[in-house]
C-alpha cells in the first residue's frame, strides 16, 4: 500500500494533529505528489516544522474557512485524497452553539459537496471517542469494539456536532463523483489525544504550577480510560488512507467508522497528567475535590446559576454535569477491529509517547512559569 503519487488536502492542518499527520505524509518513502494545508491561520512554528520535511512532495498552504463554498471548491480541486481534521472542540460550553454547528457540522457537509464536485475519490473524518459517550447515565465501557451495544444519550453540543458530522461522512459513502467516480469514506474515533503541543495538558500544566506542583484531582483513580498518542492516532490515518486506495481492503472499510486507540496504559485523565510528569517531580492529590456525586449536583447548581444569568450575562461555569461524566466514568476500547480491516499497528510504544511528552513538557515550564507570573502579577 502506497500514497505515491497522491494529491492530498489536510483540513486542520495547523492544529495539533493536524500538524502531525502533515509531518507524516511527508516522510512517505514513496512521496506524494502533493499536500495542500487548510487552515484559518497558521503558527510560525507550524511553518517551520513543515520545512524541515520539505522533499519531492509540494507543500501549499491554504489559509481561510471551512464554511467558504468558494474556498473549498478550489481547495479541492485536482485533490483524489481528503484528510478532514479540522473541528472546534468545546467540553465546557465556551463556543456559541451556533458557531460550532456552522464550523463541525455545515463545514463538514460543505466539505463533501465540493468533494463530489471535485471528484475526490476518498475521503477520512477524524471523530471523536465523545460521539460514543460516556452517556447522562455514566454508563462504563471496558475494552469495548465497534459491535459494542451502547445507549449514546449525551445532548451536550460539542458530542452532538461530532455525531451528526460523522453521520454525513459515513452516509456521503458511495455517492456519485461528478466524473462517474465514487467517494469512498471512513472515519477514525480517536480517544483522547494526548502527546507534544497538547493544548489540554498545557491547560493542566498552568493549574498544577499554580497549585504548586501538584496536579489538580478531577477525575477518580479508578475511572480508568486509554488516551491515544498524537503520533499514532496520526498514524492511523495515514494507514487508512492507504487501505482506501487499495480495493480489497477499501471494501471492509468504507462507510465504517473505527475507535483509535494504542498500548497506552488504561488510566484516569487525571493520572495521566502525573504519569506524563512525576520524574519532574510533580504530584497529585489525592482524591476528588469532594464526593462525585456531590461534584456532580455542585456542577447543576452551577448550570442552573449559568442559566437564569443569560438574559444579562453570559457566564460559564469552570465545570458541568456532562464534564464530570465524562472525566469519572471507565471507557476503554480497542484498536483490534481498526488492526484487523487496514493493518493499523501503533507506530510508538507508551514508552517513546512518555519520553517524549515529558521532555516537551519540561521544555515548556520556564516559559509558563513566566506566563503564569506576569498574568496574576
Amino acid at each position: 500500500m502506497s500514497l505515491a503519487g497522491v494529491s492530498c488536502l489536510v483540513t486542520g492542518a495547523g492544529g495539533f494533529l493536524g500538524q502531525r499527520i502533515v509531518c507524516l505524509l511527508l516522510e512517505e518513502k514513496e512521496a506524494l505528489t502533493e499536500i495542500r494545508l487548510l487552515d484559518k491561520a497558521f503558527s510560525d512554528e507550524a511553518l517551520g516544522r513543515f520545512d524541515k520535511f520539505k522533499g519531492k512532495t509540494e507543500v501549499k498552504i491554504l489559509e481561510g474557512d471551512i464554511r467558504d463554498v468558494t474556498f473549498l471548491h478550489r481547495a479541492c480541486q485536482g485533490v483524489s485524497l481528503v484528510i478532514h481534521t479540522a473541528s472546534l472542540i468545546d467540553t465546557l460550553g465556551l463556543i456559541e452553539k451556533k458557531l460550532l454547528w456552522e464550523v463541525n457540522v455545515t463545514g463538514t457537509q460543505l466539505l463533501l459537496e465540493a468533494c463530489v464536485r471535485c471528484n475526490v475519490q476518498h475521503f477520512i473524518y477524524t471523530s471523536t471517542i465523545e460521539v460514543t459517550g460516556p452517556n447522562c447515565k455514566g454508563d462504563p465501557i471496558f475494552n469495548g469494539d465497534e459491535d459494542t451495544p451502547y445507549e449514546s444519550t449525551s445532548k451536550f453540543p460539542y458530542a452532538q456536532s461530532k455525531r451528526l458530522a460523522e453521520d454525513s461522512v459515513l452516509k456521503a459513502d458511495g455517492q456519485v463523483l461528478k466524473d462517474g467516480g465514487t467517494l469512498m469514506t471512513c472515519a477514525l474515533r480517536s480517544m483522547y489525544i494526548f502527546g507534544e503541543g497538547c493544548p489540554f495538558l498545557q491547560g493542566h500544566l498552568d493549574k498544577c504550577l499554580l497549585n504548586k506542583n501538584v496536579y489538580l484531582r478531577f477525575s477518580r483513580k479508578e475511572a480508568l480510560v486509554n488516551p491515544v498518542y498524537v503520533g499514532n492516532i496520526a498514524w492511523a490515518h495515514v494507514q487508512a488512507a492507504k487501505a482506501l486506495r487499495a480495493p480489497q481492503k477499501a471494501k471492509h472499510i468504507r462507510g465504517k467508522f473505527y475507535y483509535i486507540s494504542d498500548d497506552t496504559p488504561h488510566m484516569s485523565y487525571a493520572d495521566l497528567n502525573y504519569e506524563l510528569t512525576k520524574d519532574l517531580g510533580f504530584g497529585i492529590e489525592p482524591q476528588l475535590p469532594m464526593p462525585l456525586t456531590v461534584l456532580y449536583y455542585f456542577s447543576l447548581l452551577l448550570e442552573i446559576v449559568s442559566f437564569l444569568l443569560r438574559p444579562f450575562v453570559r457566564y460559564i461555569p469552570s465545570t458541568n454535569r456532562h464534564l464530570v461524566t465524562l472525566l469519572n466514568t471507565p471507557f476503554t476500547f480497542s484498536y483490534r477491529k481498526a488492526q484487523q480491516d487496514f493493518g493499523y499497528v501503533p507506530r510508538y510504544t507508551w514508552e517513546e509517547a512518555k519520553q517524549g511528552t515529558g521532555e516537551w513538557i519540561a521544555s515548556v515550564i520556564p516559559q509558563r512559569r513566566l506566563y503564569l507570573q506576569s498574568s496574576t502579577a
